[in-house]
C-alpha cells in the first residue's frame, strides 16, 4: 500500500498509548500477579521475536537505529505474558533511548541461561543507576524526556521477582546500557 504521510508517526504514538494502558494495568495487577501466572517451556527465541514484533514500530520509525538480533536456542520456564511484558518494556527503553545506533538482543558468553539486551544509547547517569527500579523514579533521562512515567523498570523489578528470574542493568553515559535478564532459575533447557 502507498506509504500516507504521518503514518508512522501514528502508528508509534497509538503503540505507546497502548503501552501506557499495558503498564497501568501491569501496576494494577502486580499484587495479584501469581494468580495470573501460567509456567510453562517456552522456545527463548519465539519468545523473544514475538515481543521484537510488537515493538519494532518504534524501529521502524527510527531509521537510524538498528536491531540484531543472535541465535538463541533452548527453552525458558516462565509464564509467557508476563516475561513478554518485561521484555517489550526494555525493547521500548532501548528504542527510545538509542536515538541512533543498535540495540542487540544474544545471550551472555558468560553465562547462557542470561538473556541480554544491549544499547549504544544515551546510557544512565551513575548516581541514576541505585534508583531505577524504584516506583517513580525517572532520573536524568527521564525528566529530559518528559514522557517517563518511572513505573516500567519497577514493574520489571516486580514481575521478574515474581517469575522467578532475575534482573541487572548496567550502564555508561553516551556509551550505552546493557540489561541481564537471568532465567537460569526458571531452568533454561538448552536443545
Amino acid at each position: 500500500s502507498p506509504d500516507i504521510p504521518g503514518r508512522s508517526a501514528f502508528a508509534q504514538e497509538l503503540f505507546k498509548a497502548e503501552q501506557y494502558v499495558d503498564m497501568v494495568l501491569g501496576y494494577l495487577r502486580i499484587g495479584s500477579i501469581h494468580a495470573d501466572l501460567s509456567p510453562q517451556e517456552v522456545p527463548l527465541e519465539a519468545l523473544v521475536r514475538e515481543s521484537v514484533k510488537k515493538v519494532s514500530t518504534l524501529f521502524i520509525h527510527q531509521k537510524s537505529t538498528t536491531l540484531q538480533i543472535s541465535s538463541l536456542p533452548g527453552t525458558v520456564l516462565t509464564d509467557k505474558k508476563w516475561f513478554s511484558f518485561v521484555l517489550e518494556q526494555i525493547l521500548t527503553n532501548a528504542a527510545k533511548y538509542t536515538p541512533r545506533g543498535t540495540v542487540r538482543v544474544y545471550l551472555a558468553k558468560d553465562s547462557p541461561d542470561t538473556l541480554v539486551v544491549e544499547d549504544t544509547g544515551l546510557g544512565i547517569r551513575a548516581e541514576d543507576l541505585p534508583r531505577i527500579f524504584e516506583r517513580g523514579f525517572t532520573g536524568y533521562n527521564g525528566r529530559e524526556d518528559k514522557k517517563s512515567t518511572g513505573i516500567g523498570l519497577y514493574l520489571c523489578r516486580r514481575v521478574m521477582d515474581r517469575l522467578n528470574h532475575g534482573i541487572s542493568i548496567v550502564s555508561r553515559p553516551g556509551q550505552g546500557t546493557l540489561v541481564r535478564l537471568d532465567l537460569s532459575r526458571g531452568r533454561r533447557v538448552v536443545e
